[in-house]
């Protein structure tokens, strides 16, 4: 019985995580360039958990770890010229407040208060020869990644990715972090698509069914917790009037 105690307990704990993913998900299904998060589970037999027993009797999946969905969203028009998008893999660079690196591939840029192009909540833009002052006039930004104001070059996007996506450090909604260290790579084979924004790769209908789907394995697992609870106190109750 203590088993079936575990096993049930076990088994809620990576759908808890899961709600929280599916929640995140759902709550950031319109945030451009959102990448959808998803729980990885193993066997409890596996866990490295020393206060979980090992039991190979009562094997339940427990959660791993949050894993990146890095699927590409679609193309919404727009019409903005410095909303862009990445027709292939990579990332746009940009710069955080604090000095770091970080790849996103949400590309609604505007001007920011120095001139710079920069995402609205802070993140600058970052080109093969660094931020972009692009000025006063009309903006173009080529295929390849050329921008031109008024017919003058003021820089060039290049997407860039790195070798192992999963050492990315998720922050935010859309931005993940670049550990320090870590090698970009360009991706020259992307091209650059102007008055475009990716949409998050969200699937609503998908993430609501999911949502129910665990909400009931849940509740499952909590009346089957309840259950073995009360039956081991009338246990222990036809025991003690025993003795």
């Amino acid at each position: 019985m203590i088993k079936g105690l575990y096993r049930s307990a076990s088994g809620m704990l990576p759908v808890i995580k899961k709600q929280e993913a599916i929640a995140n998900n759902i709550s950031n299904a319109t945030s451009s360039g959102y990448k959808k998060d998803a729980v990885f589970t193993k066997e409890l037999s596996k866990a490295q958990k020393k206060h979980i027993p090992k039991q190979s009797d009562w094997q339940q999946p427990m959660v791993d770890d949050i894993f990146t969905d890095f699927s590409a969203g679609t193309f919404e028009r727009t019409g903005n010229p410095l909303d862009l998008a990445i027709d292939g893999d990579g990332f746009f660079q940009v710069e955080l407040p604090d000095g770091s690196t970080a790849l996103t591939r949400a590309g609604s840029f505007s001007i920011n208060q120095d001139g710079l192009l920069a995402q609205a909540d802070g993140p600058v833009l970052l080109a093969d020869g660094g931020a972009i002052e692009p000025g006063q006039g009309t903006i173009t930004v080529s295929a390849n990644g050329q921008i031109d104001v008024n017919g003058n070059v003021v820089g060039k996007i290049t997407p860039v990715t790195v070798d192992d996506l999963e050492k990315l450090d998720k922050v935010g909604a859309s931005l993940f972090k670049v550990p320090e260290g870590m090698q970009l790579n360009t991706v020259p084979q992307a091209q650059i698509r102007q008055g475009y924004l990716e949409t998050s790769n969200v699937d609503i209908v998908k993430q609501m069914v999911d949502m129910i789907v665990s909400y009931r394995e849940y509740e499952a697992n909590a009346r089957a917790l309840t259950t073995q609870d009360q039956s081991l106190e009338n246990l222990f109750n036809r025991v003690a009037s025993r003795g």
